[in-house]
């Protein structure tokens, strides 16, 4: 049995000492003010135990993490309809593009990219305003993480609504396909809200029990989604969670994960643990660095990647 204190102990300490750390989003400017020295990880296991380190109870811009959330609410308002909507392959493209739309008729790759979050925005909006549909995302987290506490940022949400062209962009580009049913406008303020959301790791690494677990918040507790939905979900998140960088975790690190760029990484290990990390620096790919290497770390030490015989 790994010593999982230990190991995040560890891991917080090889990280807090790395000197190259990435760069911080700037096309959001309050992502661009956030102090790349930070660092958190929390995880999560099965039984129940809750091991953190570093700054992790320091909340920040879950971004596109919340598209997991999404992506799990709209699933149970329509079910299996929705993959007329969207794709469940892989992108290849960054995840702001717009050449794929184009070419596959306004139809997103999958829900993690940007426009395929746009959809899934879209149809939780269904029969609700705004507010409303921003309102029931905010509770299923909170239920999920058994937080009342978590909230919008609303300088972020406010901040994306003024910046956020490309999006608008890809918006208007699907309703031309009439693949989104509301005014662009509509479907994008409860996209940029979602984003908008501030979780701190312990909150985020809580809130994905429940993908750990085989669709319960907790064993033996109440049921959120089925088994093979949420099978489903890790399946979507290890071939599309890291947009065109997907391949390259799965080849690290092997576990199911949503990443986001405010720096924000949720894992998953089935039937083991709920694993969040946080550091604001991105790579290339618009990935956490530090997260990544800390949750390669992590599959290296307590052998959690889906690729690995049981120890």
């Amino acid at each position: 049995m790994a010593d999982i204190a230990r190991i995040v102990r560890e891991v917080a300490q090889e990280m807090a000492a790395q000197a190259e750390r990435g760069a911080v989003a700037t096309y959001i400017p309050p992502l661009a003010k956030v102090d790349p020295q930070h660092f958190g990880i929390c995880i999560v296991t099965a039984e129940g135990e809750v091991h953190s380190a570093g700054d992790a109870e320091e909340p920040f811009s879950i971004q596109s993490v919340s598209k997991v959330f999404a992506l799990t609410q709209a699933l149970g308002k329509i079910g299996d309809t929705l993959w007329r909507r969207v794709g469940r392959e892989p992108s290849g493209t960054p995840f702001n593009s717009i050449v794929q739309l184009e070419r596959e008729q306004g139809i997103p790759r999958n829900p993690f990219i940007n426009a395929g979050a746009l959809v899934v925005a879209d149809v939780n909006l269904a029969g609700h305003a705004p507010r409303v549909a921003i309102g029931e995302l905010l509770r299923f987290i909170r239920y999920l993480a058994e937080d009342e506490t978590i909230l919008i940022d609303e300088h972020v949400a406010r901040s994306e609504q003024e910046t956020g062209f490309r999006n608008v962009a890809l918006a208007n580009y699907m309703r031309a396909f009439a693949n989104l049913t509301h005014a662009p406008e509509l479907t994008l303020g409860v996209y940029f809200h979602q984003c908008a959301i501030a979780m701190s790791c312990r909150q985020l690494a809580m809130a994905g029990r429940y993908l750990m677990l085989g669709g319960l918040l907790e064993p033996g507790g109440a049921r959120v989604i089925s088994a093979q939905r949420a099978r489903r979900i890790n399946a979507l998140m290890l071939t599309c969670g890291h947009y065109d960088a997907s391949g390259d975790f799965a080849f690290r690190v092997g576990l199911p994960g949503k990443s986001g760029v405010g720096g924000g990484i949720l894992a998953v290990a089935p039937g083991k643990a709920s694993i969040a990390v946080w550091s604001p620096g991105l790579n290339e790919n618009g990935n956490s660095l530090l997260g990544t290497l800390a949750l390669e770390r992590i599959a290296e030490a307590t052998g959690w990647s889906v690729f690995s015989p049981p120890r």
